[in-house]
């Protein structure tokens, strides 16, 4: 069953640069696991400095197992500490409906 997370991030302001560029760099390589559906991010209309991370996965445990340790995640991974003002909230979602306008 797909499940999603919602990460939220604070970001050091003088870090926000490196913390884009990075995450970037995972969304741009996680695009093509085949476990992946989809990864939006928002930032804070309120705060340049402050992120949402929506992020679906066919399956929580290939996550866990696999996915984390990706090679493309390692430079992410390390730099957290350095980039985050205080640890990531992440929570886990199961979906129960989903709709879309039909382009």
């Amino acid at each position: 069953m797909p499940v999603t997370y919602l990460i939220k991030f604070q970001v050091v302001p003088e870090r926000r640069g490196e913390f884009l560029e990075l995450l970037e760099g995972v969304l741009d390589a996680m695009r093509n696991e085949p476990m992946f559906h989809e990864a939006i991010l928002h930032r804070d209309s309120t705060s340049e400095n402050h992120f949402m991370l929506y992020e679906t996965w066919q399956s929580h445990q290939d996550v866990l197992d696999v996915q984390l340790h990706r090679s493309y995640r390692q430079a992410w991974h390390d730099a957290l500490p350095r980039v985050l003002q205080q640890e990531r909230d992440i929570t886990i979602w199961e979906p129960m409906r989903s709709d879309r306008k039909q382009l």
